[in-house]
């Protein structure tokens, strides 16, 4: 019982550790809970994926009603992210299914493909101050007249990713929207990501729900950590400067996401 009760205190800490980074730089969880879970504790890559997409899941949720409540989400962009990303999803999971081995997901692909989603990630996070300094110059002018089609295909891709790795709604997701809708105010493009991610993530969660690999004890020790982690983490934001958080989180993905590989 001793080290039960040992191994489930130190999933809290993590998941409050997680939260407060969440808070502080707006970070997506599953950039930071997959791999620790994968590294530090020993969890199965699917495993730690599955358990932390219902985790993203849940907290998001409680996100959406924020941002709803405060009028900042573009429906209309959530709806064409999910048209790309849901059927993606479905068909990440169909293909994890078929791919079975001794009826456990093929942990070298996801690992691999955890691992460039990492790299990704800090690419993105780097690139998000030259990114903003692009979209200023050309005068919110959108790169696409019809951003539609592009805005379905990311949502794809955001799709494959999530569903494989529970890597990507985040900084990935924000990069391209960021792109594709500069006269949109930034806090409605974040309400419309995280409105998008919970229904995302909620289908690829049940969907390893399904391979039968979600981690329910950690799954509940990992939420009662990172609630107060996140609001803890919310109030210090301010204090942060995020020209340092940034550089620092993208280095350790990055180092994390060459590991990984």
């Amino acid at each position: 019982m001793g080290v039960l009760s040992a191994t489930a205190l130190a999933y809290v800490a993590s998941g409050f550790g997680v939260g407060l980074l969440v808070g502080m730089t707006g970070v997506g969880g599953g950039s930071l809970m997959t791999p620790l879970l994968v590294l530090l504790f020993g969890i199965k890559v699917s495993s730690a994926v599955g358990t932390d997409l219902l985790f993203a899941a849940a907290t998001k949720a409680v996100g959406v009603v924020v941002h709803g409540r405060g009028g900042s989400i573009d429906w209309q962009i959530t709806r064409r992210l999910a048209l790309g990303s849901l059927p993606a999803a479905a068909a990440t999971i169909w293909v994890l299914h078929a791919t079975r081995q001794n009826g456990q997901p093929i942990s070298p692909i996801l690992t691999a493909t955890l691992g460039g989603a990492l790299i990704v990630t800090a690419i993105c996070l780097l690139g998000r101050r030259w990114i903003d300094r692009f979209v200023a110059a050309r005068g919110a002018k959108p790169l696409l007249k019809s951003p539609a089609a592009a805005t379905i295909a990311t949502g794809a891709i955001v799709g494959v990713l999530v569903t494989a790795t529970s890597v990507g709604a985040g900084a990935i997701g924000m990069t391209a929207l960021v792109l594709l809708y500069p006269r949109v105010p930034l806090p409605k493009l974040v309400g419309s990501d995280i409105a998008h991610a919970v229904p995302l993530t909620l289908l690829a969660g049940a969907g390893y729900w399904f391979l039968g690999v979600i981690n329910w004890p950690l799954l509940g020790s990992l939420l009662v950590g990172s609630i107060p982690g996140i609001i803890v983490g919310s109030r210090l934001a301010t204090r942060a400067p995020d020209w340092v958080l940034r550089p620092i989180l993208a280095a350790v993905l990055l180092i994390v996401g060459i590991r990984m590989l």
